[in-house]
């Protein structure tokens, strides 16, 4: 492609040139010459050898003028040319190379003119197809990792129980239960995470009430708070905020919020709702007493099985999916997430845009 495109390019200029030469050569024939004849005449002088003496060299200088200026205009059109597709031809093999799953490489950029900008859009595109692989070889990685605790206890013990090592105790049948609960809520997560992907194109946005919200949400979660003795406070600012949002999605957001803040706040804790009005939205919070989470670990506890060494473990459950869902539910509304942690206090604050 590269060398078809260059010389037609390149040959593109030699009409153009030929056209020049041929405009120049008639202009002299039929008027230069002339007007050399008239001046001879003019002084007396015989033309006719004159004559042919000035044509012959203006022929013979403009030709080898013709000649050069061929030959500079192909030096530099090749040279800008070549230039000029040095990035189109570094696409079309880094393209290749991306087709064949490596992502590394990427188009060098020096220009700011429109094939530059083609250049820098070609890199974004290579960016994002290489954080898009990374993000799907972590979530196999993450997922086998998932699996593979639960299933090694479940082969063990089925084993001993087959070997007749394992007595069949209550407590044996518990432990496989709770092991294969434990990989029934890890596909129950990642169905709806995936849903929670596919939000934006299924929300039946309304004006919601946030108390109401949250009175439904305490409601559910009310046994396990009296259970571990947790003190739950509230507050609307103003009594009446009210959310577009769509009253599942949001609902399910708020769930996975307090249910990560009871899992993570010790016996005897706290835990605070908050609502209040922005200048261009409404801003939701679940703040929880507890160890709290490293500054180095906040940037990433809503990306999928993040969980931090001491208060994500998996000695608390869960599989490190309930905030990446809240993630994906709040910016399918057009919305951000953000946590802060300080003091033994986690808060965990969820913003959706007041436009309509």
């Amino acid at each position: 492609m590269k060398n078809r495109l260059l010389w037609k390019l390149l040959l593109n200029i030699v009409p153009v040139i030929g056209v020049t030469i041929l405009v120049v050569w008639l202009a002299i024939d039929n008027l230069a010459a002339v007007y050399f004849m008239r001046l001879m005449e003019n002084y007396e002088i015989a033309p006719h050898d004159s004559h042919q003496m000035f044509i012959e060299a203006v022929h013979r200088y403009l030709l080898w003028a013709a000649l050069a200026a061929l030959a500079l205009a192909l030096l530099l059109s090749y040279l800008m040319t070549k230039r000029v597709l040095r990035p189109l031809t570094q696409m079309t093999r880094i393209s290749r190379e991306l087709a064949a799953g490596h992502f590394s490489s990427r188009v060098e950029v020096v220009t700011r003119d429109e094939v530059g900008q083609l250049g820098d859009a070609f890199n974004r595109m290579a960016d994002g197809l290489e954080r898009l692989e990374q993000l799907r070889k972590n979530m196999v990685t993450d997922v086998a990792h998932e699996l593979r605790t639960p299933l090694t206890n479940l082969r063990g013990y089925l084993e001993g129980l087959s070997d007749a090592v394992v007595p069949p105790s209550q407590k044996t049948f518990r432990m496989l239960e709770s092991e294969i609960l434990r990989l029934v809520h890890l596909v129950d997560d990642l169905q709806q995470l995936t849903k929670a992907e596919s939000a934006k194109a299924f929300l039946k946005r309304r004006d919601l009430s946030v108390s109401t919200l949250v009175e439904q949400l305490l409601s559910l979660f009310e046994l396990r708070l009296q259970t571990k003795e947790i003190r739950v406070q509230v507050a609307i600012d103003p009594p009446d905020l009210s959310v577009h949002a769509d009253l599942d999605k949001l609902l399910q957001a708020l769930r996975n919020l307090l249910e990560n803040a009871l899992r993570y706040t010790p016996q005897g804790g706290a835990v605070t709702i908050r609502g209040g009005q922005l200048a261009n939205g409404v801003e939701l919070s679940v703040s929880n007493s507890g160890e709290g989470i490293a500054a180095g670990d906040l940037p990433f506890i809503f990306e999928r099985f993040f969980r931090a060494d001491r208060s994500r473990s998996r000695e608390h459950g869960g599989a490190g999916i309930g905030l990446s869902i809240v993630r994906e539910l709040v910016e399918a509304h057009g919305g951000q997430v953000g946590a802060e942690s300080s003091d033994g206090l986690t808060r965990i604050w969820l913003r959706f845009p007041s436009l309509k």
